[in-house]
């Protein structure tokens, strides 16, 4: 700066002293020329550098991102062992809560095709508890992960506590590989290993209680493999006792198995995807109940010689294969969710069985040959506008073609689809304080049966204590 000033002062004497030589002029003009160019010069090195600089930390940006969405996908233990281990063990608290109304009686429940599980009701109807949980988890030590969950409902007017999952996980084994041991939620699909506070509607999609009476949950053992790839690739198998519906019966080895294989990946920072297939199968089941069409046992009756009650339950028994696809895709304004995102989310499921029907209990012991193929869908939309608001659509349907020798006896279990399409529209709305609460409105337009039902749910769930991340 000092230079610029003598150079533009001595262009000033001379200008103003004419006894200067022109020469004397024109060379003043070049340095100060020259004197320009060297600092435009330095002045785009430096804009270089700092675009340079940009670059990086967006890069650093992105990498970051891609780390924390693979360790969020993989739901693995030791992304939260720290805060586990200083509570050792974590000890979480879900509670929910829901006033529900029905235009239709909830009991008369049904979806043609489809033998729902006794767990595939509706709910009670006004003020109810929905589904508490009771979670305690910890790292055992440096090898093994472990958690139990106990599951806390009203039904039937009454209070019902099971073990809902209690498992160990490994956390050394190394090479993307782990291993799980207990009960647990299979990786059948994409919804069924959340929790149901984690879903984004009030209710499980149509195909899921139809299939599973709402999810698919045995004790086994399961392995899954993430591969050392830029691209997310996870690939596992379970092998499962099968005692539970959708299998069922007393089983002493492995009655059911799952395989699974889910590929996602960024598109940018603002957008992210992850496709899954599974499929699971029971080859050898024997006697599996359910409550036929209806959420609840609600069958014929009859008599025996003693003049005493006798409740006919439907009992499949055979081979049933479950073949899914799901597809979720993601998008944040750049890359920070915690405004604005958008969520969509689809799934489909094929079911095949052969075997037969039979009603328990009924004197003398009906039975029919079963051949079944039931298929069901669902797609949703959940946008979060503002930080602590989001809004959300689903559409649900199914369809089934089952056929036998008896098909009278067909719909006593609920198979006969009665040539009806069930199919469901939903609307919700949240408000969520925090990542700790929530409060849902829900409005579904449920055409499961002949009559259509208008439904509202208005719904709470808060979180009390250490909780752990949920999947991607």
């Amino acid at each position: 700066m000092r230079i610029n000033k003598i150079l533009v002062a001595s262009i000033a004497i001379a200008i103003s002293n004419p006894t200067l030589a022109a020469d004397d002029i024109e060379l003043l003009r070049q340095q100060l020329s020259h004197l320009k160019q060297d600092y435009e010069q330095r002045i785009h090195a430096l804009e270089e550098r700092l675009k340079k600089a940009e670059t990086n930390a967006e890069q650093a940006n992105t990498k970051a991102a891609q780390v924390e969405k693979k360790v969020e996908q993989t739901e693995t233990p030791r992304a939260a062992s720290n805060a586990q281990n200083s509570f050792n063990p974590a000890i979480s608290l879900i509670l929910d809560g829901r006033y529900a109304s029905f235009n239709n009686e909830p009991g008369d429940y049904e979806l043609p095709g489809f033998a729902l599980g006794n767990e595939a009701s509706l709910g009670e109807e006004g003020m109810s508890l929905g589904h508490t949980e009771l979670t305690a988890s910890a790292n055992v030590d440096n090898q093994f992960y472990g958690q139990a969950t106990l599951a806390i409902h009203e039904h039937e007017g009454s209070t019902e506590v099971e073990l809902e999952e209690a498992f160990i996980q490994t956390l050394g084994l190394g090479n993307g590989l782990t291993l799980k041991a207990g009960r647990f939620f299979s990786a059948m699909g994409y919804l069924n290993e959340q929790h149901e506070h984690a879903w984004d509607f009030a209710d499980a999609p149509l195909i899921y209680r139809g299939l599973f009476g709402n999810q698919l949950r045995d004790d086994g053992l399961q392995i899954s493999y993430i591969a050392p790839t830029d691209t997310f690739l996870q690939l596992g198998a379970e092998a499962l006792r099968g005692s539970r519906f959708p299998a069922g019966g007393e089983q002493s080895g492995v009655g059911s198995w799952t395989i699974f294989a889910n590929v996602g990946g960024d598109i940018g920072i603002e957008h992210s995807w992850l496709l899954g297939l599974s499929h699971w199968q029971a080859d050898d089941i024997e006697g599996r109940t359910s409550s036929g069409g209806h959420s609840h046992v609600d069958h014929d009756h009859g008599e025996d010689d003693h003049g005493d009650e006798v409740v006919e339950i439907p009992s499949f028994t055979g081979k049933s294969k479950i073949s899914a696809l799901d597809l979720v895709y993601k998008w944040s304004p750049n890359g920070n969710p915690k405004n604005r995102n958008l969520k969509l989310q689809f799934e489909y499921f094929d079911r095949r069985e052969d075997g037969t029907i039979s009603l328990l209990n009924s004197d003398p012991l009906e039975v029919t040959s079963y051949d079944g193929h039931q298929k069901g869908w669902y797609t949703q939309a959940v946008y979060q506008f503002m930080p602590q608001w989001r809004t959300g659509l689903r559409y649900d349907q199914l369809d089934s073609d089952n056929s036998g020798a008896e098909m009278d006896l067909l719909g006593e279990a609920g198979l006969d689809n009665e040539g009806h399409t069930p199919k469901r529209y939903s609307a919700m709305l949240e408000w969520i304080p925090s990542e700790f609460s929530r409060i849902r409105l829900q409005f579904n337009r449920d055409k499961s049966y002949e009559e259509s039902d208008n439904q509202i749910f208005l719904q709470y769930t808060h979180s009390l204590g250490s909780h752990g991340a949920h999947q991607y």
